[in-house]
C-alpha cells in the first residue's frame, strides 16, 4: 500500500486584501505548516498561483517556536512571509487582514485583540464591521537623512522604522496625478544604511494629506502599504508640524488610510476585506515545489490537518 505523500492532502487558503495589498491566509491552529520558499513563490505568482503581494500563516502561539516569548501575551502569531518567500517582520496591511480573518473565522470575537508578531505584540481594534485599526507601536527616526534613487531621482530620504525599515523619499514639486504617471522603477541605496534591504515611498502632497506610491522589498511595487503608509505619515507630520499629535490622510493607489500619530504611537485605520475561500490541490503543489507523490521530501510539510482553519 502507497504511503501518503508530504502534498497528498488539500490546504485551504482565503484571499484577503487592505486597499489592494492582497494576501493568501493559511490557517495553521496547531503549528504543522512550515512553508518552503517555493511554496511561498508558488501560492503568490499571478500568473500560476493565486496570486498576492505575501503570505499570512495562521498559528497559535502556544505552538509556534519562534513566538515562545509572547506566550501568555498574545494567543496568535502572524507568520508574514513576502512574495519572494522571504520573512518580513511587520504588515500593517496584513495584521489588519489577520485579525479580521480570525473573527470572521470564529477564532475570536469582534473587538479587541493582540496578535504577536516579529515585530513585538500588536493591539487591533476588530468591529463587526467596517474599517480595522491596528496600534503600531512608535516610530523610529534614523539619524540624518539617506541618498535613495528612484522614479530616476536622487532623494535624501527620510529613514524611519515601522517594524520594518522605510526610506521616505518626498517630491514636493510633483501632484498625485503626476505621481500616478511615474515609472517608478527599482530603488537604488546604500547597503550599508539598510543591510536587511528597505521599503521605498515617494510622497507627494494632496488636497487633504498626501499621496504616496511604494516599492516593497521582497514584493516590488504593491497598491498599498500599512507600515508604509505609518512612515509616510510620521515623516510628514515631522516636516510640516515637527510632533503628534497629528492625524494624516494617505492615499494609495489602492485606496486611503488614516493615520494618527499619537504622543506614544501611531493608529493605523483602513478597510481589510475578505474575498475568497479557495483549496489548493495536492497535485498543483507537488508540482510548485518539485515533490514526488507519495514520497517524503525535505520541506513538505504544509499540510493542513482534517479540522483546522475555516470549512
Amino acid at each position: 500500500m502507497r504511503c501518503p505523500g508530504p502534498y497528498d492532502r488539500r490546504v485551504r487558503y482565503v484571499k484577503g486584501h487592505g486597499t489592494g495589498n492582497d494576501f493568501v491566509i493559511l490557517p495553521d491552529a496547531d503549528g504543522d505548516l512550515d512553508l518552503s520558499v517555493q511554496l511561498v513563490r508558488a501560492i503568490c505568482h499571478r500568473g500560476t498561483g493565486v496570486g498576492a503581494d505575501g503570505v499570512l500563516r495562521v498559528v497559535l502561539v502556544a505552538a509556534e517556536p519562534a513566538a515562545a516569548a509572547y506566550l501568555g501575551a498574545a494567543r496568535w502569531f502572524m507568520d508574514y512571509r513576502n512574495a519572494d518567500g522571504s520573512i518580513a517582520e511587520m504588515c500593517g496591511n496584513g495584521v489588519r487582514v489577520f485579525a479580521r480573518y480570525l473573527v470572521d473565522a470564529g477564532y475570536e470575537m469582534p473587538g479587541s485583540l493582540v496578535i504577536a508578531t516579529r515585530a513585538g505584540l500588536r493591539s487591533v481594534d476588530v468591529p463587526p464591521a467596517g474599517d480595522v485599526s491596528v496600534d503600531m507601536g512608535p516610530p523610529e527616526f534614523a539619524s540624518g537623512t539617506v541618498p535613495v534613487t528612484v522614479v530616476g531621482r536622487e532623494f535624501a530620504a527620510v529613514g524611519v522604522s515601522m517594524g520594518n525599515p522605510h526610506a521616505v523619499c518626498f517630491a514636493d514639486d510633483l501632484g498625485p496625478s503626476e505621481l500616478a504617471r511615474l515609472d517608478l522603477g527599482v530603488p537604488v541605496f546604500p547597503a550599508e544604511a539598510f543591510p536587511d534591504g528597505v521599503n521605498v515611498e515617494v510622497v507627494v502632497p494632496s488636497a487633504d494629506g498626501v499621496a504616496m506610491r511604494v516599492f516593497e522589498r521582497g514584493v516590488g511595487e504593491t497598491a498599498s502599504c500599512g507600515t508604509g503608509a505609518c512612515a509616510v505619515a510620521v515623516a510628514w507630520a515631522a516636516r510640516v508640524g515637527g510632533t503628534p499629535p497629528s492625524e494624516v490622510l494617505v492615499d494609495l493607489p489602492g485606496g486611503r488610510l488614516t493615520v494618527d500619530w499619537r504622543e506614544t504611537t501611531v493608529i493605523l485605520r483602513g478597510p481589510a476585506v475578505l474575498v475568497s475561500d479557495g483549496v489548493l490541490r495536492p497535485e498543483w503543489i507537488r508540482q510548485a515545489t518539485g515533490v514526488a507523490s507519495g514520497t517524503a521530501a525535505a520541506g513538505a510539510q504544509a499540510l493542513v490537518p482534517a479540522g483546522t482553519g475555516r470549512s
